[in-house]
C-alpha cells in the first residue's frame, strides 16, 4: 500500500473527516495503492469511513503492513500477509459490485505497462494487485494478468475519473511528490541522487496528468498542510498526519467556490472557492493516492 507510501496514506483520513464535515459525499471513488485501500473502506462504510481508519491508521506499525518473510519465488522483499490481514479486518465484500460507492482500483499490468482499471470482480486481489510495490511487495496475478502498484502509471488517477465519465473530480493525495517542489542543493550521493529524480518523475506525472484533466471539468486538491512527511515506514506520525491534514482541508473548503473547468487548489491562480454544496455536484469522483 505505498503509491505515497505507507504511513503518508494517514493524511487521507485527516482530509476525509474534513470532507464529511462539510457533507460531502462522492458518486465514485478511484483509489491507487495506499488511496485504492483507504478508497475501499470508505466506499464500503461511506457513514463512518473517517473514525474507522483513524482507529485501524493509530494503530499501525511497520510490522503490521511490512512484515519480513521468505517468498519462494523471489518476486519481493516482504510479504502481503500483512496487507491480507488489514483488509480482512476492514469488514469489506467479497467483490467490487457489492461496495455501497462504486469504486475502482487502479494497477499497472507489469508486461504491457499499461494501466488496469478493476471496477468488478473479487476485491481483495484487486487491493493487493494496487498495492503492490514493484520489488517490495509480489505482483499479483489476476485474469491471465501480472499487475503492480499502479501508482507507477497514475500516481494521481485523474484520467481514469475523467474516463469513468466524472463530471468533477476530487483530489486526496499525500507525499511531498504532490506538494509545490522547492530548489533544493541536492547532496552528491547516490541515493539523494536517486531519490530526488524519483520525486521529480512523480512530481512530473501528477501536474501533467493534473493540467490535462483542468481543462475539461473542475478539478480539486486538497491540500494537506504538512511539510514534514516522515519516512513511509515511520508508522509512529500517523496522528500527526491526520490532526494536520483535517485542519488544513478544512479551512480550504470553508473558502473553496468552483466556477467553471479548472485547477483548484492552494496557491493556484486559477482556485476561486465553492460551497460545501456545489462541490457534492453529479458525478464527482473522489480520487485517492
Amino acid at each position: 500500500m505505498v503509491g505515497a507510501g505507507g504511513v503518508l496514506g494517514a493524511a487521507h483520513i485527516g482530509v476525509g473527516y474534513a470532507l464529511e464535515r462539510h457533507g460531502f459525499v462522492p458518486d465514485m471513488i478511484i483509489g491507487t495503492s495506499v488511496g485504492a485501500l483507504n478508497g475501499a473502506i470508505a466506499a464500503a462504510h461511506p457513514d463512518r469511513a473517517a473514525p474507522w481508519l483513524d482507529h485501524v491508521w493509530t494503530q499501525l506499525r511497520r510490522r503490521d503492513v511490512y512484515p519480513l518473510g521468505y517468498l519462494s519465488s523471489r518476486t519481493s522483499v516482504f510479504t502481503d500477509r500483512g496487507l491480507r490481514r488489514l483488509i480482512a479486518r476492514a469488514e469489506l465484500p467479497s467483490r467490487i459490485e457489492q461496495l455501497k460507492v462504486p469504486f475502482t482500483a487502479v494497477a499497472m499490468d507489469l508486461v504491457t505497462g499499461a494501466p488496469v482499471l478493476l471496477d468488478q470482480g473479487d476485491l481483495q486481489s484487486a487491493l493487493l494487485a494496487s498495492a503492490a510495490i514493484p520489488g517490495m511487495l509480489p505482483p499479483v496475478d489476476r485474469a491471465g494478468r501480472t499487475l503492480v502498484d499502479g501508482g507507477v502509471i497514475a500516481y494521481v488517477p485523474v484520467l481514469a475519473a475523467q474516463q469513468a465519465g466524472a463530471a468533477s473530480v476530487v483530489v486526496v493525495t499525500t507525499g511531498p511528490e504532490s506538494s509545490p517542489l522547492r530548489p533544493t542543493s541536492t547532496r552528491r550521493r547516490a541515493g539523494a541522487i536517486a531519490a530526488r529524480a524519483g520525486l521529480l518523475l512523480l512530481h512530473h506525472q501528477i501536474e501533467r496528468d493534473l493540467r490535462e484533466v483542468s481543462q475539461h471539468i473542475p478539478t480539486v486538491v486538497l491540500p494537506t498542510g504538512i511539510e514534514d512527511w516522515p519516512a513511509p515506514w515511520d508508522f509512529g506520525h500517523s496522528q500527526r498526519l491526520i490532526s494536520t491534514a483535517c485542519r488544513a482541508a478544512g479551512r480550504f473548503l470553508d473558502e473553496l467556490r468552483i466556477n467553471g473547468p479548472g485547477l483548484y487548489r492552494v496557491n493556484d491562480s486559477s482556485a476561486t472557492c465553492t460551497s460545501p454544496d456545489e462541490t457534492s455536484t453529479t458525478s464527482t469522483a473522489g480520487v485517492g493516492l
